[in-house]
């Protein structure tokens, strides 16, 4: 059984910057693809991030050029540096990680992001 363990939210200001983090256990197997959703209050949940165990990425339009995921395959770590925040990027943010391709995958507890002055 695959546990993630997210860690680094928080309240920063408008044009802050955050880095949030994930780190898997349990499992041998490498983890094909992480990615990060988050969640504001009263909507659905939505993918800000991924990244392939080959290095390559997506991202949501709404933070291109301002959030770069990243991923430490030794480690079997995820992280997502978000630059320039807006109070719009206020939500939970989920780490999720793939170890079959198309899975449902599995998913971290989720933590806070503010964005406020």
């Amino acid at each position: 059984q695959v546990q993630l363990v997210e860690s680094g939210g928080g309240l920063v200001q408008p044009g802050g910057s955050l880095r949030l983090s994930c780190a898997a256990s349990g499992s041998r197997l490498s983890i094909n693809h992480w990615a990060y959703y988050r969640q504001g209050a009263g909507m659905e949940r939505e993918l800000v991030a991924g990244i392939y165990v080959n290095g390559v990425t997506k991202y949501a339009d709404s933070v291109k050029g301002r959030f770069s995921i990243s991923r430490d395959n030794a480690r079997n770590t995820v992280y997502l540096q978000m630059n320039s925040l807006k109070p719009e990027d206020t939500a939970v943010y989920y780490c999720n990680a793939k170890i079959v391709p198309n899975s449902s995958g599995y998913w971290g507890q989720g933590t806070q992001v503010t964005v406020s002055s």
